[in-house]
């Protein structure tokens, strides 16, 4: 792959000044499609450097100047969406359709929000005689990962350019290809040299590098809790901003009154979509006790309908995991699960019928599940759906409050006011009511251990934004 041995920094594709290396692994085949050069505090250093020189110029262009380089960004995105479907296909095993619509729209979604977000935002306001106006934070790392590379990027490096930062991206070295595509987007689009910069590596190097770097003013991180903690005290004794977007174990509580042969189906399909690695997949479907057979029955059927085969094999809904270590968790999750006291209802341990090499899992259902179980409150990152009975709305929102995250929940019910009431019980960043799914006006984000700081439209604009009070401005 053209460009992935080398880093962009400050307007060109140079090399690094590290010599170590990894391979990228298809998923689906378990072979080496891609070598990616793997960086170091140097090469960080030079790219915080070309970002820092850039930042004056940058940050005082005008709001109709960025307005225009969003609007070529988009642009050449479109042209090269055909090439960054076949990448993700390959590099994290999304399945054709997926690649071509959601992953890829995502990431252009990303863009055409952070365009609107910047036509109708406010930079100064009146406030009696001060004037409060919102200036860029500075230089920003951000850190992205592997499950929807192309939306986390956008999700990031689209607020930060229209806020006025420039920013140093590491994307995951898992699935670092598509960032060099999106990095030649970028360059043809016409953003200036040192405005934006890549430089691949893994977290305990680059990304450290980037945290505690002390020219780097703000952190934009999407991963695991774990590595957000890391993160977080990295970037502590630099007192920069750190924004998070974190892991989750989101419930999805089907009321009483809700059709279950509806929601059940649709919330498996869309809780197993990019084979269940999605931070914010409502994987605990929290069920009346009364209807727990008949749920069970539903799921087994709807779970068994999911195809799972190759990204390129038409009808494929969804592919392998990332890596043999995903794999690997999923199966022991599974296995720890039966253990504790769950049942199988479908799927279970090992690759699907006719798959024996890539990192496919059998899409499963548990049930007999309890909210203690470590399969109902660790992220699992697999097409993996646990069935836990409750027996009144009170002990719905309990289990579903009980644990340590909250980025997401969802909420099905045939009387839309009374999912809305339950919706605002629920301490998560986000809410789906009755299958509705993301919408880029909003903001993504979560409670407590899911992070801090929002995305999306306006709301991640204002993560790359200080605020400045001028007294006295108006006399």
């Amino acid at each position: 792959m053209q460009n992935a041995d080398r880093f962009y920094i400050d307007g060109e594709w140079i090399s690094p000044h590290s010599s170590d290396s990894t391979a990228v692994i298809d998923p689906s085949t378990e072979q080496a499609v891609a070598t990616v050069a793997l960086g170091d505090k140097q090469d960080v250093d030079r790219a915080v450097a070309a970002a820092r020189r850039a930042f004056p110029s940058f940050s005082t262009t005008s709001v109709e100047d960025r307005i225009a380089l969003l609007e070529r960004i988009i642009e050449v995105y479109q042209s090269r969406s055909d090439d960054l479907a076949q990448v993700l296909m390959t590099e994290m095993g999304a399945p054709t359709t997926l690649a071509h619509t959601a992953q890829v729209g995502a990431g252009l979604g990303q863009f055409a929000s952070a365009l609107d977000a910047l036509k109708n935002f406010e930079f100064e306001e009146q406030r009696g005689s001060t004037m409060v106006r919102h200036e860029p934070i500075g230089v920003c790392g951000l850190i992205t990962p592997w499950n929807w590379p192309a939306l986390l990027i956008g999700a990031k490096v689209a607020p930060a350019l229209a806020a006025g930062c420039t920013v140093v991206l590491k994307p995951s070295e898992l699935a670092p290809v598509s960032a060099v595509i999106i990095t030649e987007i970028l360059h043809d689009a016409g953003v200036p040299a040192g405005v934006f910069n890549l430089v691949h590596g893994d977290g305990p190097t680059v990304g450290s590098a980037i945290t505690a770097h002390p020219d780097v003013d703000m952190v934009s991180f999407t991963g695991s809790t774990r590595a957000g903690v890391q993160v977080a005290e990295n970037a502590a004794p630099t007192v920069k901003r750190v924004a998070q977007e974190l892991g989750g174990k989101s419930a999805n509580i089907l009321l009483d009154d809700a059709d279950l042969t509806t929601a059940i189906p649709r919330d498996m399909n869309d809780a197993c979509a990019n084979s269940g690695q999605s931070c914010n997949a409502g994987t605990r479907f929290l069920v009346p006790e009364t209807k727990r057979s008949e749920a069970e029955k539903i799921a087994k059927g709807a779970a068994e309908a999911i195809v799972v085969g190759p990204p390129t094999e038409e009808g494929t809904q969804i592919g392998p995991l990332i890596s043999q270590a995903a794999y690997d968790k999923v199966q022991r999750l599974i296995e720890r699960a039966l253990d504790q006291g769950a049942t199988l209802v479908t799927g279970g341990l090992g690759r699907p019928e006719g798959l024996e090499s890539g990192y496919y899992v059998r899409p499963t259902v548990l049930t007999d599940v309890t909210n203690d179980m470590e399969i109902a409150q660790e992220e699992i990152f697999g097409p993996v759906i646990t069935l836990i009975s409750y027996t009144d709305e009170d002990h719905a929102v309990q289990i579903a409050n009980d644990t340590i995250y909250g980025l997401s929940g969802f909420v099905s019910s045939a009387d839309i006011d009374h999912a809305r009431a339950v919706a605002r019980r629920m301490r998560t960043g986000m809410v789906h009511l009755n299958g509705n799914g993301l919408d880029f006006a909003g903001s993504f984000g979560g409670y407590k251990q899911s992070g801090n700081g929002r995305e999306y439209s306006d709301f991640g604009l204002r993560e790359f934004l200080e605020v400045k009070s001028i007294f006295g401005y108006q006399t």
